[in-house]
């Protein structure tokens, strides 16, 4: 008798695949809601089989500014995707920015598809323009460093501070100001890694610049940045995502990552130093064959 294995049909393979982040999203909340209890404070160092993030040898964990407000920037398009991450964002921005050991100032969602929409009246939001037609190749985060250069030139910022935010970010505790004066505050994620691509790097950054150890294993988000330093970076931080977008070898190697890398040369180019924050943010990874396929 032959037995015949039937293959997987799609439809089963998209219930698997819903049932797997509805255990990851159980497990987050349980988490968070034991530790809640528990009277404890939300340090990523305890929940390292959550946030995968390798440790920084000799980091510097700076205290708080609390005297200082900072703005909350997020970069969107004006498709319905990234309306309703904002929508989630800014209702948990609201939630979160007056209570006790907040640092958070106003908020602002910056569209960088050149019009206005629907959302205008409901979230504070800023309309720049997107990157001349056909520049971004497609990849549509390109214009986000475009996007704060505008931004910073036209609107009226009245925080010293800003926080660069992307709309998937969520705020499940008020945030302090984590920078120490003008020493800007980052993530470290773990799959940034510029000493692994130093080749690549040496094109964007020479080493009359300094070691490949100067760019730090972060992107632009979430990183808290005096205004006037983020000012100076942000051009330069444009001309980098478009000279490693047109580098064929830097594009395929960094892919999605690729304007994460830009910032975090245009920053070493600028001799900034960021001040790595492992409990910044929680992140959640899932894991596929050994491979992070979904954050």
């Amino acid at each position: 008798m032959i037995v015949r294995k039937n293959k997987p049909s799609a439809r089963s393979l998209l219930m698997l695949f819903v049932m797997v982040l509805a255990f990851l999203f159980v497990t987050y909340n349980l988490v968070f809601i034991i530790k809640h209890h528990m009277g404890g404070t939300w340090v990523a160092e305890e929940l390292r089989f959550l946030d995968p993030v390798i440790s920084m040898p000799g980091k510097v964990m700076a205290l708080a500014n609390s005297n200082s407000k900072f703005h909350v920037a997020v970069t969107a398009t004006d498709a319905a995707y990234s309306q309703w991450q904002c929508r989630i964002m800014y209702y948990w921005y609201k939630k979160v920015k007056d209570m006790p050991g907040s640092d958070m100032g106003k908020f602002t969602r910056i569209v960088h598809s050149g019009r206005q929409d629907q959302l205008m009246d409901e979230i504070p939001t800023f309309v720049v323009d997107p990157l001349p037609e056909g520049l971004d190749r497609g990849y549509v985060v390109m214009n986000r460093p475009w996007a704060f250069v505008q931004w910073l030139e036209k609107a009226d910022i009245e925080e010293e501070y800003i926080l660069m935010a992307e709309p998937d970010h969520i705020f499940v505790n008020p945030l302090p100001n984590l920078t120490n004066g003008n020493q800007p505050a980052g993530y470290p994620f773990f799959y940034i890694k510029p000493v692994k691509h130093e080749k690549i790097l040496r094109k964007f950054y020479p080493k009359a610049n300094g070691p490949i150890t100067a760019i730090d294993p972060i992107g632009n988000s979430p990183v808290i940045i005096q205004k006037s330093l983020l000012e100076e970076i942000a051009p330069t931080w444009v001309n980098i995502s478009l000279q490693m977008k047109d580098d064929p070898a830097t594009d395929e190697t960094f892919g999605w990552v690729l304007e994460m890398y830009a910032y975090a040369v245009a920053s070493a180019l600028h001799g900034v130093r960021h001040i790595l924050h492992d409990n910044f943010m929680l992140q959640v990874c899932l894991y596929v064959n050994g491979n992070c396929i979904f954050t």
